[in-house]
């Protein structure tokens, strides 16, 4: 659909305020099951949604035929009028000034996956496979790969009109490990934004998801207890993001009155080389786009600096109610989602030690790496590192498998001792809230040291 076309048709809206997001995707999946091809296909989607907003309430709709957008257009400003009869005044919407935007945003790739070959691809994925098969330790394997390429044609009724490219790829291995008295399974894999070419060598990175796996297999579990843990970067920014990141989103703070009340700007609420971070320009990574979805510019928002809450992370929605200045927080999975408030790239800032001066500090604890699940209950938290060493006199041991990290955030924070200098990414995975899950949401954290926490197997 043309750009004036759409300026056109939301320029006719009768609501106060009126935004329409389209969304082209091309997206190719390839998986394997074990030895046997379970999943090929490329496809390609196209839709939409309307957002309108009259007297205080939103509504909203969406489509996949654009020839519908005026139609669409007014069947929500027709909703968004029969809701707003039943909202009361305490809640009406309205929404922080900011100001209107043309763009058009292009992205260059290394090795553009558009033009590389099905068949390439699925063979790619295989060889990965095969390699993770090899070992005589593993029973069964996942090895799933999937591109996307989306046109995000953003417009509203103040005079924003954006086209963003956003491209995707990740491959993601699952190494399973048998025994005749256990089992054990090991991740790896890869996502960025930049490209095919990152996906072409991860040989090293298969054969060393299917030794773990196997080198688990005659782990042990911890002894029970309280530790000092040092955390890798994937871990540490899985903790911050997961405990910590979630408390810092303003949905969450305006509608809870024990979180607003926690989460007061300007408190202490952890050592003062602790610096927090969420950044979605931060070049090259899968949550950094030059706008959110409501066509805001996004930008580096410290949440916590030197030990001290200092900021959060605001829809214009969110910026209003609380009267603060907007972050380009306002996220979407698809046009299938209206955008809500969501973490980009959220990171530990780097601090002065090496980790080997986490090392030899350390008489006795645990070295945790990557991440393998958990939840949060409120400020309480509960994660499993996918792997772990023992530490003793400064040195890595014992391999140990089933490590249980758990605690209360507030504490935890007042308890790290020293960060490193060697701040890593993962960009791996996704996040869920609200229903929408697998946003990319990539995490960084150097290595941390953290005294008393409670472990078990």
């Amino acid at each position: 659909m043309e750009k004036q076309a759409v300026q056109n048709l939301i320029q006719k809206s009768k609501a106060d305020f009126t935004e329409v997001r389209i969304q082209d995707k091309a997206y190719t999946i390839i998986s394997y099951k074990g030895k046997d091809l379970e999943h090929i296909q490329s496809l390609r989607d196209i839709g939409g949604i309307v957002r309108t907003l009259v007297a205080g309430a939103w509504a909203v709709s969406t489509f996949n035929n654009l020839n519908d957008l005026e139609k669409e257009i007014e069947k929500a400003t027709k909703n968004a009028r029969t809701i707003a009869h039943n909202v009361p005044e305490d809640k009406k919407v309205s929404l922080k000034e900011v100001p209107p935007v043309i763009d058009e945003v292009k992205t260059i790739l290394d090795k553009d996956f558009r033009i590389v070959p099905l068949q390439e691809k699925k063979e790619l994925v295989e060889k990965y496979n095969d390699i993770i098969l090899r070992n005589k330790h593993i029973a069964s394997t996942t090895t799933h790969y999937r591109d996307e390429f989306s046109h995000i044609y953003y417009c509203n009724s103040e005079g924003t009109y954006i086209h963003e490219e956003r491209p995707d790829a990740r491959i993601r291995f699952v190494a399973t490990a048998k025994n005749a008295q256990n089992i054990q399974r090991a991740l790896g894999g890869v996502a960025t934004s930049r490209g095919f070419r990152p996906l072409e060598t991860l040989e090293q990175e298969a054969h060393e998801t299917a030794q773990r796996a196997a080198m688990l297999l005659h782990a042990q579990p911890p002894k029970g207890g309280e530790y000092t843990v040092i955390l890798d970067p994937i871990l540490a920014g899985t903790f911050i993001h997961e405990a910590f990141g979630h408390f810092s989103e303003a949905d969450h703070i305006s509608e809870n009155k024990k979180l607003k009340d926690v989460m007061q700007l300007g408190r202490s609420i952890a050592v003062p080389a602790l610096n927090v971070i969420d950044d979605g320009s931060r070049e090259g990574l899968r949550g950094t786009h030059k706008y959110d979805d409501e066509g805001v510019k996004t930008k580096k928002n410290y949440l916590i600096h030197n030990g001290k809450l200092v900021g959060r992370l605001h829809s214009r929605q969110t910026a209003a109610k609380m009267n603060e200045a907007v972050t380009g927080n306002a996220r979407a999975l698809s046009y299938h989602y209206e955008p809500i408030v969501r973490m980009t790239n959220t990171y530990i800032d780097r601090g002065e030690a090496s980790f080997e001066d986490l090392l030899k500090s350390t008489k006795r604890g645990i070295y945790a790496k990557s991440f393998f699940g958990g939840n949060t209950a409120f400020e309480l938290f509960t994660f499993s590192s996918e792997y772990a060493f023992m530490i003793e006199d400064g040195k890595i041991t014992t391999p140990l498998c089933d490590v249980v990290l758990s605690g209360n955030l507030f504490k935890t924070l007042q308890n790290i001792e020293l960060i490193a200098n060697d701040l890593g990414w993962e960009e791996n995975g996704g996040c869920g809230k609200m229903g929408q899950v697998g946003l990319p949401t990539p995490t960084g954290s150097p290595h941390i040291k953290i005294n008393n926490v409670i472990v078990g197997g």
